[in-house]
């Protein structure tokens, strides 16, 4: 093993053989849209029962390890696992799909995208799903980096190309979107 993009790449491609539904989120989904940052981890949702991850981990193969307990997602309260690729330092969080109203959503409205930092196709959120649930993980845990990628996301994507009133619905449901618009008003206008 490589690097963290391999093990990402080798991950989607055991979750697509197996038919598992997922989507990749997090760091990754956001440079798809935004601009390209470091990441120490791959974020993915899985539409399945925690019981499968054996299926999951069998196919992976031995340079990948679960970690035994897992934990809560702080933003939508669902299951978290930790798969970890102990030669390289990276880790791969699977996160099982919630009844989340919004997690829900998101899931339906995924699409196949290729990604330039893994060098394949994979399955994402849309652009304007990754700026409302970057907008609820920053009002929650105040972590600069989502403010940074819903401003780059916003300056990258432009108005015309995103679906406002789907993101005002779900920042207006979740209380984000003055800090929505706080972030756009900071976004200096292009000449």
């Amino acid at each position: 093993m490589t690097d963290g993009f391999q093990a990402t790449r080798e991950t989607i491609a055991a979750l697509e053989k197996l038919n598992i539904p997922y989507m990749l989120v997090g760091g990754l989904s956001s440079m798809a849209y935004g601009i390209p940052r470091s990441t120490k981890d791959a974020d993915i949702v899985l539409a399945i029962a925690p019981k499968v991850l054996g299926n999951l981990l069998a196919e992976l193969g031995p340079d990948y390890a679960l970690d035994p307990q897992g934990s809560f997602e702080m933003v939508t309260g669902t299951l978290r696992q930790h798969l970890r690729i102990p030669s390289i330092r990276f880790e791969i969080e699977l996160f099982f799909l919630s009844d989340d109203p919004h997690d829900q959503a998101r899931f339906a409205r995924r699409r196949k995208f290729p990604s330039d930092q893994l060098g394949s196709d994979a399955i994402i959120p849309s652009p304007e799903d990754v700026v409302i649930m970057k907008l609820r993980w920053f009002a929650i845990a105040k972590r600069g980096k989502d403010r940074d990628d819903v401003r780059d996301i916003l300056a990258v994507q432009g108005d015309e190309a995103l679906d406002w009133d789907y993101i005002h619905h779900w920042t207006a449901e979740h209380k984000t979107r003055e800090l929505l618009e706080e972030i756009r008003a900071s976004i200096p206008p292009i000449e």
